[in-house]
């Protein structure tokens, strides 16, 4: 009995398994404009650790992080928390969400609300936190509109195709 078991086991086992395939590419489209806005937004801010682009899901789309930050725990984590401040800025006040800033014992972390995307900002305890919001509100507008053109060219591009 213990024989036709493992039997049917591992024939349930062959057929409930799918086979996976590899895609082409494991990484996800480059976005050269949002990278060319976060070097920018570095090159201007001395004190800056890195940034992150992420969408509202927890997704990573760009980062300039060191090597030692993981940036899609990073994206996660700012979605999170874009997702608590957007929420708590609505129930408290029935309006929208702009940023957030945590100012811990060892820096800042920042995050822009970024069109469906938000834009993460690490800097040191030293930054000014007023130069950093002066550098960063413009950068969080830019990528918002370069992710909504290219979007939509995606949106255009797969209506031709078909």
């Amino acid at each position: 009995m213990t024989a036709r078991k493992k039997l049917l086991g591992e024939w349930r086992g062959r057929l409930t398994k799918v086979a996976m395939t590899v895609p082409e590419h494991s990484a996800p489209d480059r976005n050269p404009a949002v990278q060319a806005e976060l070097r920018t937004l570095r090159e201007r801010l001395p004190l800056l650790i890195g940034s992150l682009v992420a969408s509202s899901d927890g997704l990573l789309i760009e980062h300039d992080l060191p090597s030692h930050l993981e940036p899609a725990g990073m994206a996660a984590l700012s979605a999170a928390q874009l997702s608590l401040s957007y929420r708590l800025a609505n129930i408290a006040h029935g309006g929208g969400f702009n940023e957030v800033v945590v100012h811990g014992t060892e820096g800042q972390v920042v995050i822009y609300a970024a069109g469906y995307t938000s834009l993460t900002v690490l800097a040191g305890p030293e930054v000014n936190v007023g130069r950093l919001h002066l550098e960063s509100r413009p950068v969080a507008r830019a990528i918002a509109n370069h992710l909504a053109m290219a979007h939509s060219s995606g949106i255009n591009q797969a209506s031709i195709d078909n």
